[in-house]
């Protein structure tokens, strides 16, 4: 029966009440028990749909038509929302979307990792639009822009509303180079990121090796264009980030992020894993009397080395894995800072963690799944002091969460 259901669907329309949002940025509903998830529609709308199955009990929508709308549903700000797949809620009023994406931060934490947390979780945002200080552009067929929702195809661009200022120039002069006949046929993507002073460009796909004089041409029409690194101003120190070294993205909230993190922590010793340039190393230098920052990324540890002499600090850098770094330790530190990428710690550098049970840990994560995986086992020999999240990517379904946790 189920089977003859979901073929009638494929043929005809059906109508669905959304419940809620979930972490991806799609609508969930019912269609005879089965969750049909659904992008662009928001909690409470009354939405026809075509239903695709992906796999057993889920389903997708598709060719939707929203039958009735929710009062917080708004004109998305940008032309290109809805084909690009950069943003996910422009169709929502910015304070709805930080009270859902906090909704669903409590939701993960319960439905992964049985946490259900009561307490109040701050919400740290700024300014919704121009935001982004970095941004990766694709190239197909004479243009420039990023791929369509749910596909490696081509949206074409000439702006981008969340992107700052210097980058929308950039992009609109790179939506005419790519027809010129010096454009290299061969380029696949490309990264931008500024400081809004100058531009980094930075080759991320080609066939083939990209000359210098392609560097040299783009010069012409990018007056601004780097020749290297980029020296770029937060919490309160100049760090120099090379291309290839990962940056908070956020040019509005790094002094905050920085606040957050470190808040009024004081002590002997320091540990700050997967440090990157030293975003939050160097700052903790001031609250420390020695500070570790670990950083395996070739790139980024050769900044977080410069940007360590240039500040005149006592900063100790070692390039190694987290991993590696935390077996060999033997003394516990005041405090362990840790910023892992989207994969989390993962059960190695967890157990360690568990081994070493600093007084403090504080955890910066840009996916709550991995989190809570993460925040579950250390919960064995911590307890969550704060919770805060941060909105670092306004109009789409990315947060960041910091948790402070402090030993039972």
């Amino acid at each position: 029966m189920a089977e003859e259901n979901l073929n009638r669907m494929s043929d005809t329309s059906a109508e669905v009440q959304i419940e809620k949002l979930v972490y991806g940025g799609e609508g969930l509903g019912r269609i005879d028990g089965q969750v049909v998830l659904t992008p662009f529609v928001l909690p409470d709308e009354l939405i026809s749909l075509r239903a695709e199955r992906v796999k057993t009990g889920l389903l997708r929508g598709s060719e939707v038509k929203i039958v009735q709308p929710s009062p917080r549903r708004i004109p998305p700000h940008c032309e290109y929302f809805g084909i690009c797949g950069g943003c996910h809620y422009q169709h929502a009023e910015y304070s709805y979307q930080l009270a859902q994406k906090q909704g669903i931060l409590r939701e993960t934490l319960r439905r992964l990792a049985g946490i259900d947390y009561q307490e109040e979780i701050p919400i740290m945002s700024g300014p919704p639009w121009q935001y982004r200080n970095r941004v990766q552009l694709h190239v197909a067929d004479g243009h420039v822009g990023f791929h369509r929702a749910g596909s490696h195809e081509l949206c074409a661009i000439d702006h981008c509303p969340i992107s700052s200022p210097k980058l929308n120039e950039s992009i609109a002069k790179l939506a005419w180079a790519v027809k010129q006949p010096q454009w290299p046929v061969f380029l696949r993507s490309l990264e931008l990121f500024t400081n809004e002073s100058e531009i980094q460009l930075n080759i991320v796909d080609s066939l083939r090796p990209v000359a210098a004089r392609f560097f040299e041409w783009c010069g012409t029409f990018l007056p601004d264009l780097a020749e290297g690194a980029l020296r770029y101003q937060a919490g309160g120190y100049s760090f120099r980030i090379s291309r290839g070294s990962f940056f908070q993205v956020n040019r509005f909230l790094a002094d905050q992020l920085v606040n957050e993190v470190i808040g009024e922590a004081r002590g002997n010793r320091a540990v700050d894993l997967y440090a990157g340039v030293g975003l939050f190393s160097l700052p903790l230098v001031k609250r420390f009397s020695a500070v570790h920052a670990v950083e395996r990324g070739g790139s980024a540890y050769r900044d977080l080395e410069a940007n360590a002499a240039a500040s005149g600090t006592e900063l100790r850098t070692q390039k190694t894995s987290a991993e590696a770094f935390l077996a060999g330790i033997e003394s516990t530190p005041d405090l362990i800072v840790a910023d892992p990428p989207r994969a989390g710690l993962g059960k190695e550098a967890t157990g360690h963690l568990l081994r070493i049970t600093s007084p403090f840990l504080t955890l910066v994560s840009c996916d709550p799944a991995t989190l809570a995986r993460d925040i579950r086992k250390l919960l064995e020999e911590y307890r969550i002091e704060r919770l805060t999240m941060v909105d670092l990517f306004p109009q789409t379904y990315h947060f960041e969460v910091v948790v402070h946790l402090t030993r039972k």
